[in-house]
């Protein structure tokens, strides 16, 4: 039988890269998806790609959106980039981008009506998530109602299932999990303030939540530092 279609949101970080290898695992054939939103970090995308063409995925698609006209992140604007910060901090940090999530999931939805798919697989972790509000398991859970509200799928009684495989995992079962599946995490980009040559700052937050993993099951991460 032919595996099902299912949309994976692909940014090339080791979530993401995770993510995609458990939707093959359940069972999908994965179509990736990933956005050019004006991130500083865009060496991300080249790292979606070769994620992509590892995995064997048939269709990788990259999606313009300019979010960094809209500005309000570090991501997607000049602000400074925060190092080593108090990872405990009850805070939102400034590489929150504005509903982000909202809009890839949104441009996923409809990439599933249009494939005749019925799942989406999203990276998202509410443990190591940096306290992200739309990282969060109600979060999800009010954009799948919303989907089934607002799709033509849904109306007919063919509501689409967001998958979050990974929201309430550690960063230390997340990778796991992937090495388990066979992921090479050599080929992903996970740091928020890379240098020219795509090297991790190892300081930001993405960085230090990621090496801890790793070193954690005793290994390093094969990803390059600056």
């Amino acid at each position: 039988m032919t595996p099902p279609p299912a949309i994976v949101l692909l940014s090339g970080g080791l979530d993401s890269a995770t993510t995609l290898a458990i939707a093959r695992a359940d069972g999908f054939a994965p179509l990736a998806l990933s956005f050019r939103y004006g991130q500083r970090h865009a060496c991300e995308l080249d790292a979606a790609r070769r994620v992509a063409a590892a995995a064997g995925v048939r269709e990788h698609r990259i999606i313009d959106i300019d979010l960094r006209s809209l500005g309000g992140s570090a991501l997607t604007s000049d602000l400074a980039v925060p190092k080593d910060r108090d990872l405990a901090a009850d805070e939102i940090p400034i590489t929150y981008v504005p509903a982000r999530n909202t809009i890839f999931l949104a441009l996923a939805l409809a990439l599933a009506e249009v494939r005749d798919a019925a799942d989406i697989y999203i990276g998202v972790n509410a443990i190591d998530y940096s306290g992200y509000p739309d990282c969060r398991p109600e979060y999800l859970a009010a954009f799948e109602r919303l989907g089934a509200l607002a799709t033509k799928a849904g109306v007919e009684g063919r509501p689409l299932h967001i998958h979050a495989p990974l929201l309430h995992l550690s960063k230390v079962e997340i990778v796991r999990r992937g090495l388990a599946l066979g992921v090479d995490y050599s080929l992903t980009r996970s740091c928020y303030d890379p240098d020219a040559a795509g090297r991790a700052c190892g300081h930001c937050d993405s960085c230090r939540l990621r090496r801890a993993a790793f070193a954690a099951l005793g290994r390093t991460d094969p990803a390059p530092y600056q």
